[in-house]
């Protein structure tokens, strides 16, 4: 069976940072691409970044970019957000989602992920 548990959420202030911890089980997580997602009061969930899983590409959503990083730790089969800069419109729940099929490049499409984390809530005060 396969489980994500996303950590590390919180309040912090604008300008300030975070990093998010998301643990996989059942699935080894060096065949397969991560993907970070969030959701916003009354808003869709949105993509935020997403790690191929082979040669450490990534890619971010335009509102991101340049302030989180995705990292994985394939001996703990854990994979990480590093948020800095944080603004009030990154306020959300934080999901972590791993693909359907290993081997998969990076996607920001949500069909392209099977398991999904329960989110982590980040609140970012101004």
């Amino acid at each position: 069976q396969v489980q994500l548990v996303e950590s590390g959420g919180g309040l912090v202030q604008a300008g300030g940072s975070l990093r998010l911890s998301c643990v996989v089980s059942g699935r080894a997580l060096n065949n397969y691409g991560m993907g970070w997602f969030r959701q916003a009061p009354g808003k869709e969930r949105e993509f935020v970044g997403t790690l191929q899983w082979t040669g450490g590409r990534t890619e971010y959503a335009d509102t991101v970019k340049g302030r989180f990083t995705i990292a994985r730790d394939n001996a703990k089969n854990t994979v990480y957000l590093q948020m800095s800069s944080l603004k009030p419109e990154d306020t959300a729940v934080y999901y972590c989602a791993i693909t359907n099929r290993p081997y998969s490049r990076a996607s920001s499409s949500q069909n392209d992920y099977a398991y999904w984390g329960q989110g982590t809530q980040v609140t970012v005060s101004s």
